[in-house]
């Protein structure tokens, strides 16, 4: 059993300030002196890969009490008072990733900002355990950052192994497939195909701006890497689908957990993948013949849909 309040949280370590470098298109956000995963990740990317940090540039992401069933949180800034000016990034002030420490459960909401600079939302902690939330904003005349806070919803924990790698993951009706050859400390394109009771969607509707997100968390510390795709909806030359690729560059080798999220007819749905990582002068890498990430015993996750 879990005795700590729900939705309140608590940190890993202690609130510690580094300088860390960002790519506003969420190539890395920030990282964790406390908490900060491989030590080789700040010297191979010039900075720690995002939400490791609970406290960054003098921003803090802090936990409020909230009533059950309601997730809420402020950002503090240099000044110690909460954050109110926030600048809008691919659609939203504030873009909220929950996952569960075992990578079994993930969220992607957008919480709705009071005038005390509070974030509130119903909460997306839908399962007993240890859960990672990430706060991923900009603050009006700042630079992006992506803070993270572990909370804790009490219960019987069923800890749940991470799925094998597997090259295509279903969700409702829609099957999904990954190509491409990740690697760590270099940019590689990796490119999801989404089709429908066995036809391709060409018909993908926007979300948040583009027609994909993808977020990636790093099994053990959950370092977080959000990436956008290649090119915009209406820009004459990005097609609304089948095929949705994204230059991604992961901070080391190892084993990651991939969320796409995309819309059609309305409704959007997330699936779920499981990456090996490799190193550059990997010759064998992580991938077959195809540059499909190479498939052990086991099968992708069904994914889940989004409210």
């Amino acid at each position: 059993m879990f005795g700590a309040a729900y939705g309140v949280g608590q940190l890993t370590g202690p609130a510690s300030v580094i300088t860390a470098g960002h790519d506003s298109e969420g190539a890395d956000h920030g990282g964790d002196a406390g908490d900060a995963g491989d030590a080789g990740d700040e010297g191979a990317t010039g900075h720690l890969p995002g939400g490791l940090l609970v406290s960054d540039r003098g921003y803090t992401l802090v936990p409020v009490n909230a009533p059950t069933g309601e997730f809420a949180f402020r950002i503090t800034g240099p000044d110690g008072l909460p954050v109110t000016g926030y600048d809008v990034t691919h659609d939203q002030r504030m873009h909220l990733i929950v996952a569960r420490r075992d990578l079994s459960g993930f969220r992607h909401v957008h919480p709705e900002l009071a005038e005390d600079g509070t974030w509130r939302i119903d909460s997306p902690l839908d399962s007993p355990g240890v859960w990672r939330a990430f706060a991923d904003f900009t603050p009006t005349g700042g630079e992006p950052l992506t803070l993270g806070v572990d909370v804790t919803v009490p219960g019987t924990l069923t800890e749940r192994p991470l799925p094998a790698p597997a090259s295509s993951a279903t969700v409702d009706d829609y099957t999904v497939t990954l190509a491409g050859d990740p690697q760590a400390g270099r940019t590689a394109t990796l490119t999801l195909t989404v089709n429908r009771d066995g036809a391709p969607v060409t018909d993908l509707e926007p979300y948040l701006g583009a027609y994909g997100h993808l977020v990636a968390l790093r099994r053990g510390d959950l370092a977080y890497l959000h990436v956008h795709p290649e090119g915009t909806p209406g820009d004459g030359r990005t097609t609304p689908g089948p095929q949705v690729s994204f230059a991604t560059e992961f901070p080391s080798a190892g084993a990651y957990r991939l969320y796409l999220d995309f819309r059609h007819r309305g409704v959007v749905r997330t699936a779920e993948f499981t990456v090996h990582v490799g190193d550059p002068g990997d010759t064998t890498g992580s991938a077959d013949g195809n540059g499909t990430p190479r498939p052990e015993d086991g099968h992708g996750s069904p994914g889940h849909g989004h409210d």
